[in-house]
């Protein structure tokens, strides 16, 4: 079963019991990555570890993903 046929079921169920819809498939996909990247920091602190972030990661995606007009020079 896809991922689309089960939500649509859920909303089925949902609306059978009067109960609110499930959010859509991907909906909160961008928080829950967040919310891995600091419980990932969380963990290394207790571990004594730097909790640095990966700033030369994000440093090319930035240029990758953004168009060239918007793309900040360094």
């Amino acid at each position: 079963m896809s991922i689309t046929q089960q939500h649509l079921l859920d909303s089925y169920r949902a609306r059978q019991h009067d109960e609110p819809a499930p959010p859509a498939p991907g909906t909160h996909d961008w928080q829950v990555a967040r919310e891995w990247r600091d419980e990932r920091q969380f963990r290394a602190v207790l571990a004594e570890r730097p909790a640095r972030r990966r700033k030369r990661i994000r440093h090319a995606l930035g240029r990758w993903l953004l168009p060239a007009g918007r793309r900040a020079t360094r």
